[in-house]
């Protein structure tokens, strides 16, 4: 539930910038059963999240998650859904297909696996009008250059639909995390359009020579700058790319699934000190202009 001072703070940033309100592209919808083990191993603090403490601030059930996304003034949002194994993604879609279509606020969101017939649902997919593609490389366990891929890459490269892609090293690294395997795809699929979540913590620098070295590579600012995320510091040294970089950087904030309240996220980005011009982009325009909303 929303509290009276973060909903405050939340509305007073926006409107201070001039803004509408916000663009948020990596908040988390799913299936129920889904949702539940997904919180289940947070509430373990499983080895994926570092073994650390990980309270859910938003436990709510669907709609009272929705009532508080657009409370806070958020005009779109994505439903990010991720296999951890075959079998998953096409029925993960389907049901993010129809979560969207009941939420005309949603960007509809789609996801795949290396797999075969991979291809066939991602065509199907593109085709439904999905806005946006979920993969998280650590919790799937996959390189995403996987041969497996190459048609689904091609598609998607052709389409120019954007990808958001947790495949930093963090919380805790994976066989196939880290700027090389992301590079190595790039090289082949030069066009894609790979929003990069959490900026590729903790490979900061890494990440940023992917951006400045491909015009379509983006990142998102899921978690980073919050006193949570403290163990994959950003470091100060690069925020004179950051700002350089300020049209292709999107806000991003893991809602439900944060263990601190909504507003923390923009007062991190705020205490950057990057100036208003780089956070109206990046809470809105940028993808605004991305997903052509009005």
């Amino acid at each position: 539930m929303t509290d009276e001072p973060d909903l405050d703070y939340v509305t007073a940033f926006w409107t201070r910038l001039g803004l509408p309100g916000i663009i948020d592209v990596h908040t988390h919808f799913m299936p129920e059963q889904v949702l539940r083990k997904v919180w289940g191993y947070f509430d373990a603090a499983g080895p994926l999240i570092g073994h650390r403490e990980w309270p859910i601030t938003y436990r709510d059930e669907e709609q009272v998650r929705l009532k508080t996304l657009r409370g806070f003034g958020v005009r779109a949002f994505t439903s990010m859904v991720y296999p951890h194994k075959p079998d998953m993604a096409a029925w993960l879609n389907q049901w993010s297909a129809d979560f969207a279509a009941r939420t005309p606020d949603c960007l509809h969101t789609s996801t795949f696996y290396p797999e075969p017939g991979a291809a066939e649902y991602v065509r199907a997919a593109i085709e439904g009008g999905t806005r946006i593609f979920k993969l998280h490389i650590q919790v799937g366990h996959y390189h995403p250059a996987d041969p497996l891929l190459d048609e689904v890459w091609s598609m998607i490269q052709d389409a120019a639909i954007p990808v958001v892609m947790h495949c930093g090293s963090g919380p805790a690294p994976g066989e196939f995390t880290g700027p090389g395997p992301m590079s190595q795809l790039l090289h082949r699929f030069p066009r894609l359009r790979p929003i990069i979540a959490h900026m590729g913590a903790p490979e900061y620098s890494e990440f940023l020579d992917l951006a400045e070295s491909y015009d379509g590579v983006l990142l998102d600012t899921t978690m980073n700058f919050t006193d949570f995320f403290d163990a994959a510091e950003f470091p100060v040294t690069e925020l004179p790319r950051l700002q350089a970089l300020g049209d292709r950087i999107l806000f991003g904030s893991d809602f439900p699934n944060i263990p601190y309240p909504y507003g923390h996220a923009l007062q991190a980005l705020e205490r950057l000190s990057l100036g208003e011009d780089w956070l109206r982009r990046v809470c809105h325009d940028n993808a605004a202009h991305l997903f052509a909303i009005d």
